[in-house]
């Protein structure tokens, strides 16, 4: 068992055990689990203002970490801008405006460029997309992948993971792959997942063209950033997770919904599973 491994089954509220006494006996150091902790683990105080940044940056993607600092000192928190900017990294997300000076990518990471512009995307298979979301528990938070067909909107396979690395990505990626086949053009944002050699191997290898949102481009990627939306206001927002468990089960309930029971009013009142698989084939597989 791995360090890592071993972090994660601490309980730092269990009725009779202390930390100290769980670390003896999992023969894990004192000193490793709190020199960096359990992932997504932080003080309540950080993980009730990560909640509300969670909230505000859901309705407003172009505030920044000034914005944010200004909103939750509304809310009565004495927080500064520099507290705000390690929580918003932690939580794996930034304003979508454009910056002056944005950042150089990896240089072993190639960035690829947008295709979609006035691209007409007519049939199920023909564009899929991917992001990632931050997603909170009652004692921490964990982090939300999903892939999607551009067309009929419809979930083919998602992820979660208390890390932001790119394997859970990839993960999603090729059960999407085993699942459904394979689409003409996969689009991302440049994060590192999707930039990783491991993540566009797996394109490549398919034949599949790869296209990359633009930096600060807000509409590249919208019908992903609207699937966040629904998931947000209609499941995670109502409810508290008290494990990742549980967030699962409750992820595949909502996914199960939101693909075969949710009408679009774009698609005339039809599901995703409905425009994704044609209504009469849906109706035979059933």
């Amino acid at each position: 068992m791995t360090v890592e491994e071993k972090k994660q089954r601490i309980q730092p509220k269990h009725p009779k055990l202390s930390i100290q006494r769980q670390c003896e006996l999992i023969e894990l150091p004192r000193s490793s689990y709190y020199r960096e902790g359990l992932p997504g683990q932080e003080k309540p105080e950080n993980l009730e203002i990560m909640k509300l940044i969670d909230a505000e940056y859901t309705k407003h993607p172009f505030f920044g970490t000034r914005q944010i600092r200004n909103y939750l000192r509304r809310q009565g928190y004495k927080i500064n801008r520099k507290r705000v900017q390690r929580l918003m990294r932690k939580m794996g997300i930034q304003s979508i405006a454009p910056k002056p000076n944005t950042s150089k990518a990896n240089p072993q990471h190639k960035v690829y460029p947008y295709l979609l512009r006035n691209f007409d995307v007519t049939r199920a298979d023909q564009v899929w997309c991917s992001d990632l979301t931050y997603i909170r528990l009652a004692g921490g938070f964990v982090y939300l992948t999903a892939v999607m067909d551009w067309h009929s909107r419809y979930v083919l396979s998602w992820e979660l993971s208390v890390t932001m690395d790119h394997e859970f990505c990839v993960s999603a990626l090729e059960r999407a792959l085993r699942c459904h086949g394979t689409p003409c053009i996969f689009n991302t944002d440049q994060g590192s997942q999707y930039t990783s050699l491991e993540f566009i191997k797996v394109l490549k290898d398919k034949d599949i063209k790869i296209s990359m949102d633009g930096k600060g481009r807000a509409m590249d990627n919208i019908f992903i950033e609207r699937l966040w939306r629904s998931v947000k206001y209609e499941e995670i927002y109502v409810n508290e997770y008290k494990s990742v468990a549980q967030l699962r089960k409750a992820l595949k309930k909502y996914f199960d919904f939101y693909n075969h029971e949710r009408p679009h009013q774009s698609f005339d009142a039809q599901t995703p599973a409905e425009v994704y698989y044609g209504k009469n084939q849906l109706r035979m597989v059933g």
